[in-house]
């Protein structure tokens, strides 16, 4: 399992391809402040509700501060076709070989119905504009968690 992220950690930088073909580095946000949320399959229930519940609350994230990075392990394809069915209109990145996710500490070994295997990690991670873990949660659960994180950010 790898290592989680702890508040001052340095955030380690990433170049991931989004749903739109582009290279997007964590660089590319240097200065801003940066949600960047891990999920394990575009178009499934659970990530499709994160992903509005994100894209409901953008406003109130941006009029605050706050940029959203999703990432996830699926093909560029299947990301557009998602971004597109869900008018999504923050990036989506794609890391198939999950070294980002491995990175943050969003891959690791999970149970499902009994089984025990390795997967992505429902994640979320606040970056400041200097380039550090703000804020890190692991395991969170995709119905509710924007509106927690919205609390904890103390965005109305």
């Amino acid at each position: 399992m790898s290592e989680r992220l702890q508040p001052g950690d340095r955030a380690p930088d990433f170049t991931l391809t989004s749903a739109d073909g582009s290279a997007v580095s964590l660089g590319d946000f240097a200065g801003e402040n940066v949600v960047v949320y891990f999920y394990p399959a575009a178009a499934t229930p659970g990530c499709t509700t994160q992903a509005c519940d994100f894209r409901d609350s953008l406003a109130s994230l941006a009029a605050a501060g706050y940029r959203v990075i999703g990432i996830s392990p699926d093909a560029e394809a299947k990301l557009r076709s998602f971004s597109d069915k869900e008018t999504l209109t923050f990036p989506l990145l794609s890391d198939p070989d999950h070294a980002v996710a491995d990175a943050w500490g969003a891959w690791g070994e999970k149970k499902n119905y009994g089984k025990t295997y390795e997967g992505l990690i429902r994640s979320t991670v606040v970056v400041d504009g200097a380039g550090h873990v703000a804020l890190a949660q692991y395991n969170v659960r995709a119905t509710g968690h924007v509106a927690k994180l919205r609390r904890d950010l103390g965005i109305s």
